[in-house]
């Protein structure tokens, strides 16, 4: 696990970005074509905003696939990941190979997991990037996260603290509009990605960031399973790491 510390979000974005674009630039040298996650939320605005500008990728033998989504949210919706990826990355970059979203509000959670499950099992996955959540998760995988499926997407239930994090983000009125279930990408799968880069910026991290990377390895802290793959780059800001 390699920990990068700057000085800023904006910095960190800069950083996580151009490292990004080594590792894909790097599978497409490789082998003709890459397969990315990204995340959504506040940590990732940097991030994509400077991935965006990278002119080294082919985006068109790039195929995306979408971390989580809010189960019943329409793409319409403001808090929904959908809209956030198309507006923030997919629709400022060259077409790409392919975009999986996860639709969630489609009819049949499930049945959106199978579809999607049998989508990235055909399409290794080269580089994901993503962030730790105020409780610890990774994607929408709270506490205690499932450390044991091998499906690649779940159903899960979203907790108090998961919730209030999106509210108090600004991407809900009050609590009681943030939908309480997602499907989320299980722990497994993420960690199946050849290669994680993590952003964390904000004092607000700094508690789980912490227990993360110093505390134990439980699925109660969902993002200490970080520490055992073997090609993880964390980049915080002084303020996310202020507690270590």
């Amino acid at each position: 696990m390699h920990i990068y510390t700057l000085d800023s979000p904006q910095a960190l974005g800069k950083a996580a970005a151009l490292h990004a674009t080594k590792r894909i630039s790097d599978a497409i040298a490789g082998k003709g074509f890459a397969n990315i996650i990204l995340a959504t939320g506040a940590s990732q605005f940097e991030v994509l905003s400077d991935l965006t500008k990278s002119e080294s990728i082919d985006w068109s033998v790039v195929t995306m696939f979408h971390l989580d989504e809010y189960i019943g949210l329409p793409s319409t919706h403001p808090a929904s990941f959908r809209k956030y990826l198309q507006e923030r990355f997919v629709s400022l970059v060259p077409p790409m190979r392919a975009v999986h979203f996860v639709q969630g509000d489609a009819t049949d959670p499930a049945a959106e997991c199978q579809r999607l499950g049998t989508l990235i099992r055909q399409h290794p996955i080269d580089v994901a990037l993503i962030g730790i959540g105020e409780n610890g998760h990774l994607a929408f995988n709270d506490p205690p996260a499932d450390f044991e499926t091998e499906e690649p997407y779940i159903v899960v239930n979203l907790d108090e603290a998961c919730r209030k994090q999106q509210l108090g983000e600004g991407w809900f009125p009050d609590l009681a509009a943030v939908p309480q279930r997602a499907i989320s990408m299980s722990i497994r799968q993420i960690m199946k990605s050849d290669c994680l880069i993590v952003s964390v910026p904000d004092e607000r991290k700094a508690v789980a960031v912490t227990n993360a990377l110093k505390g134990p390895l439980t699925n109660e802290c969902p993002a200490s399973v970080l520490r055992t793959h073997t090609n993880c780059h964390i980049f915080l800001d002084t303020f996310s790491a202020s507690l270590l």
